[in-house]
């Protein structure tokens, strides 16, 4: 069993069980021995093992010289953290990290059924954890007696006062023991944090680990130009040219959420919603979805933006600005984790983009500032994975020989190598260019080509040109009576439009012909292809 300083022995046990061969900076800061009856507040980066560092550090403070709890007995530790999800979580860590113990540790979330957690609670509960909210309302109903707490643990504190829980922590705190250990975790320490310390803390220790003022030195951060109408579009690149294993795109708010979820699983992504009007339980199926792998892409607003540990997150998208940099930091902050790299993407347009400069520079990131990936670039990218991919590398198993036969017999290698590249390609690569929003603005002069011709039009022969005589009369935006539909072809399959006084050009992709056609009707006489 591997010996770690300061540990007590089941937690050593533990620690050894789950392979740890060292401590992060963090779990050995908390664990000094000068500290063992002084009350902490922690910042460390995010992903640094704070929930283990906690865990550690307290145990001496609530089991005392024992090893293992009494079988039955009232709460001796309150760990209090702003989510739901958080609050499970960190339950879960402490279940594994205290098992040795025949520690009881109860959850108390929003969400989830008040009565099981009464039956819970009067049985037996060394340790609880909840979330404010409904921490108070068990002790206002008399189903959790905090007299005998040794041990309090304020898990992301500053998320909690930013949520506006500073009324219910501190009822909580009131109710406990004056002479309990309080350990304050928070990644940032701002001013309120320090006035939430000064009074229900005891000469606190502060603590900050190597590196807190080096932000995210594990994350690269881009930040990319996009128009408004383009940004869905830009997103979806992004997401086909990382193509990593699990990415987190932050929404602003649960509309969106919703809408960005649907449209998204439309273009062929595995997405999954988080949200605060979703239940518990479609919470937690929806991260269990994440974590096996049956969805790749989580669309979320800033519920999702703390404490959740998704160990294949490798990319952080900000489809909306955060509000602050602390807001930038704590959604960046879920990849990047445990020494593995990650990539954060802002999407900005023109009017956000001082306000991003100025988030970036009060969060003291450097960031860089691209055109999102373009239908090229991304195809390259899939081409390198495909061409590395896992599946070739393994040997054929023995089983699989028949059906292989089979099909070497039925395709050729040609064929068979195309399937295989289709299946890897995962969602609609969109071309980034301007067309459609230029179409949906008009120049009010005649004669203009729309867009950049270097850009926005198709290699020779890859464009069909199609003459809607249309007469205009005075306003060039009602060119024609089937504009509404041109607008609603994907990017990349509109190339130039030429408007002048009674008749328009528009230059249409092959692959969209059929579909363009049919979306006109046939009440655009005058059209003719050129």
């Amino acid at each position: 069993m591997q010996i770690f300083d300061g540990v007590m022995p089941p937690l050593c046990e533990a620690l050894s069980k789950r392979e740890y061969s060292t401590l992060t900076p963090v779990q050995e800061s908390v664990l000094d021995p000068r500290l063992l009856n002084s009350d902490l507040l922690v910042s460390s980066q995010t992903g640094s093992g704070k929930t283990v560092a906690f865990g550690l550090a307290m145990a001496p403070t609530i089991l005392g010289e024992k090893e293992v709890f009494e079988l039955s007995g009232p709460p001796v530790a309150i760990v209090i953290a702003p989510t739901r999800e958080l609050a499970l979580q960190v339950k879960t860590e402490l279940s594994w990290l205290y098992k040795l113990t025949k520690a009881s540790i109860v959850s108390c979330v929003g969400g989830m059924d008040m009565r099981a957690e009464q039956r819970a609670l009067r049985g037996n509960a060394h340790i609880v954890v909840g979330t404010p909210g409904r921490l108070k309302d068990h002790i206002e109903r008399g189903s959790l007696k905090l007299q005998h707490v040794k041990g309090v643990v304020l898990d992301e504190a500053d998320e909690m006062l930013d949520m506006g829980f500073r009324d219910d922590l501190e009822f909580i705190l009131d109710t406990t023991p004056a002479e309990r250990r309080t350990l304050m975790f928070s990644a940032t320490v701002p001013k309120p944090i320090v006035s939430l310390a000064k009074r229900y803390q005891r000469d606190a220790v502060r603590i900050s680990t190597k590196g807190e003022g080096k932000q995210h030195a594990d994350i690269d951060y881009f930040a990319y130009s996009v128009t408004a109408k383009n940004r869905e579009a830009a997103i979806a690149n992004v997401l086909r040219y990382y193509d990593a294993k699990n990415a987190l795109v932050f929404c602003g708010t649960r509309a969106a959420v919703n809408d960005m979820t649907s449209r998204f699983n439309s273009r062929g992504f595995s997405v999954v919603a988080l949200s605060g009007e979703l239940s518990q339980k479609e919470r937690t199926n929806a991260l269990q979805a994440l974590r096996n792998g049956n969805a790749r892409i989580c669309i979320a607003t800033d519920v999702a933006a703390r404490g959740l540990d998704l160990p294949n997150l490798e990319l952080v998208v900000h489809a909306d600005i955060p509000r602050s940099s602390q807001i930038l930091l704590h959604r960046s902050g879920r990849t990047g984790r445990a020494g593995r790299r990650g990539v954060t993407a802002l999407m900005v347009t023109k009017n956000a983009r001082r306000r991003t400069e100025i988030l970036f520079q009060h969060a003291k990131i450097k960031a860089k500032w691209l055109e999102p990936p373009t239908q090229e670039q991304i195809l390259s990218r899939d081409n390198e994975r495909i061409i590395d991919h896992q599946l070739l590398l393994e040997e054929v198993r023995q089983e699989d020989l028949s059906v292989v036969q089979r099909i070497l017999e039925a395709h050729s290698a040609e064929k068979i190598a195309a399937a295989f590249v289709r299946s890897c390609r995962i969602g609609e690569v969109i071309p980034s260019d301007n067309a459609i929003e230029a179409a949906d603005q008009p120049s009010r002069h005649t004669g203009r080509v729309r867009g950049d011709d270097s850009k926005h039009t198709f290699q020779k022969g890859h464009g069909l040109f199609y003459l809607l005589a249309v007469k205009m009369g005075s306003k060039p935006d009602g060119f024609c009576p089937c504009y509404a539909e041109l607008v609603n072809l994907n990017h990349g399959e509109v190339g130039k439009i030429l408007i002048n006084s009674d008749q328009t050009r528009v230059e249409i992709s092959k692959e969209a012909e059929s579909r363009f056609l049919q979306a006109i009707g046939p009440d655009c006489h005058a059209l003719r292809k050129v």
